[in-house]
């Protein structure tokens, strides 16, 4: 009778270490379960086991749900220039009258002959513009033909001069070259020319006079445009 309830007494010992068993087991099993893939090698970057980079990322938008990139999305389109950008000279357009302020004044300014001139424009608009070439200027309301250019006077061949607001720009004129036909000229008008040589950019601009009157013959001659107005003098007062 006491064996009996001995054994009975030692039946839970045996017992428990077996049920603590199976539940470590069960817990183990329950956890590699819920291990993400990765960590079996399926995932992995390689054969160290890194996290691989994930094929989409999202980005917060103000205000709302997020947004995804996918591999292959195509930039968004843009419209070529950017607000402020500077305008390439192709895009500018020709100086005209209403851009411009005109004078003349002779050289040097203390001088007995009128024979030099420098003409001056300066760009008085909101606007960079462009002068081609040089001036078509006429002596004279009853000067046959506008006065010559000296051709090798070109600064940068084939490139025309910048104006932006507020800068200046000049061509210097010789009104008498020492041959025939002199004549009194009270009047000075110019032309600009646009891209295409020999053609007009507006009307012609009357320019205020240096001296009244011009003593003027068939010797006349002027130069390109230029923003240096010493250069453009040597020119013509060696002539």
């Amino acid at each position: 009778m006491n064996t009996h309830v001995r054994q009975d007494r030692q039946s839970p010992r045996g017992w428990k270490p077996y049920a603590v068993g199976a539940a470590v087991v069960a817990a183990l099993l329950a956890s590699t379960a819920c291990r993400p893939a990765a960590d079996d090698g399926a995932g992995t970057g390689g054969a160290s086991g890194a996290p691989s980079t994930p094929s989409a990322t999202g980005s917060a938008t103000p205000g709302g749900a997020a947004t995804t990139a996918t591999p292959g999305d195509a930039p968004p389109a843009t419209t070529g220039a950017t607000p402020g950008s500077p305008a390439t000279p192709a895009a500018l357009a020709a100086c005209t009258v209403d851009d411009l302020a005109v004078s003349a004044v002779k050289e040097p300014a203390g001088g007995k002959e009128n024979r030099h001139l420098l003409l001056t424009v300066q760009n008085s608009g909101d606007d960079t513009c462009l002068l081609h070439h040089y001036p078509h200027v006429r002596l004279g309301a009853d000067a046959r033909t506008t006065v010559p250019v000296i051709k090798d006077s070109d600064p940068d061949p084939g490139k025309p001069v910048s104006l932006a607001p507020g800068d200046e720009a000049h061509a210097a004129l010789l009104v008498r070259g020492g041959a025939r036909d002199e004549y009194e000229a009270r009047s000075i008008t110019l032309t600009l020319q646009g891209r295409e040589p020999g053609s007009r950019a507006g009307g012609p601009i009357d320019v205020p006079m240096p001296a009244d009157p011009l003593y003027a013959d068939d010797g006349q001659l002027v130069t390109y445009w230029t923003t240096a107005s010493g250069l453009a003098l040597d020119f013509i007062t060696s002539r």
